[in-house]
């Protein structure tokens, strides 16, 4: 797993490469936690295009980070989403907390 991120116009961009599972669960929220607690950025934009798998371990980790950035006002966006993630996100409701954007 490789967690890119980048700041535009106070938006904050976060790449998830590789999968998101139980395995590289822990190092996935320690990187995003680090990034996010840098206070330059009024949303959130996760893309994930690079992401090849997702399981209920990856969804805890991005609703973790929701409920950080939610107490801190500052919305997540999720774009570019496979086919798989699409489904996860559908089926568990997660568009309603995480929008999905193009």
């Amino acid at each position: 797993m490789q967690v890119k991120s980048r700041v535009h116009s106070g938006v904050l961009y976060v790449l998830l490469c590789g999968e998101l599972d139980e395995h590289s669960a822990s190092y996935t929220r320690i990187t995003l936690d680090e990034i996010f607690d840098k206070p330059k950025f009024s949303k959130i934009v996760i893309d994930l295009s690079e992401l090849s798998f997702m399981d209920s371990t990856g969804i805890g980790v991005l609703i973790g980070r929701y409920k950080r950035m939610k107490d801190r006002r500052i919305p997540i966006y999720i774009t570019n989403p496979s086919a798989h993630a699409e489904k996860i996100f559908k089926l568990t409701g997660l568009y309603d907390i995480m929008p999905k954007i193009v």
